[in-house]
């Protein structure tokens, strides 16, 4: 009596190589010979068919054996479901394809952006659209300045040492002591420094290694002039123990 054992057509098994740290999971022909193996794995690793060599690990990753005859069959080979085939390229340097600064960028100069018809800019311009419509733009620009300015005076009716509340959309209210109006090398505008009665703030008073005002860390924070109400504001806890 013989006993016949017939392997499936195809097989599924795990990708590396000394190329990258990607892992692929790919599904082979069995009746693949080994160089048509290497053609594809090319089109996965980017090593080079006629330099790469091919090791085969099992489920545990354990090495099983080396494909090193282009002519044979990948069925002739123990390669079973979930095994690693493992290309090696000495060829080509690790992480070759992963360095982006090697790759040449397309850069536009701005005149030359600027004579383009198929651009943003130019769709902007046909249509009088953003900053090409003169009553839009003066329209922004007045809108700008205004917020820009009552900015500035809800800023100056601020004064360091007030007690205050802290009233951000979608946060809850905090309450402090302003420690500093005034504007920042962090952003543009006005900004209030405020040092707040609990650790609900983002700082100890210092952004990027300018200091603006000394708090504990995460007691410090900046918030908008907009969202600063400044009165007798107690801390909280003294409030509750009144009640």
């Amino acid at each position: 009596m013989s006993v016949t054992i017939e392997s499936a057509a195809l097989v599924n098994v795990r990708v590396t190589s000394t190329l990258s740290d990607f892992m692929a999971e790919k599904r082979f022909d069995r009746g693949l010979t080994i160089a048509d193996l290497k053609a594809r794995l090319e089109l996965i690793t980017g090593g080079s068919c006629a330099t790469m060599t091919l090791q085969v690990f099992d489920d545990k990753d354990q090495l099983v054996g080396s494909l090193d005859n282009d002519n044979a069959l990948l069925g002739s080979y123990n390669v079973e479901e979930n095994y690693r085939i493992h290309v090696t390229d000495s060829t080509k340097r690790t992480g070759e394809f992963e360095d982006l600064s090697k790759v040449e960028k397309f850069q536009l100069s701005e005149d030359s952006y600027d004579q383009r018809n198929d651009s943003v800019r130019s769709f902007l311009r046909r249509n009088k659209l953003g900053k090409y419509n003169a009553e839009e733009q003066a329209a922004a620009d007045a809108a700008a300045e205004k917020e820009a300015q009552q900015e500035q005076e809800k800023a100056l009716s601020i004064t360091v040492g007030d007690r205050c509340e802290v009233r951000v959309p979608c946060e809850a209210s905090r309450r402090g002591e302003v420690m500093f109006v005034g504007k920042t090398e962090f952003k543009e505008g006005w900004w209030v420094g405020v040092k707040y009665d609990e650790p609900l703030g983002k700082n100890d008073g210092s952004i990027n290694g300018k200091r603006y005002f000394t708090a504990l860390m995460k007691y410090g924070g900046f918030t908008r002039p907009a969202n600063v109400t400044t009165g007798d504001f107690p801390p909280i806890a003294e409030e509750d123990e009144e009640m």
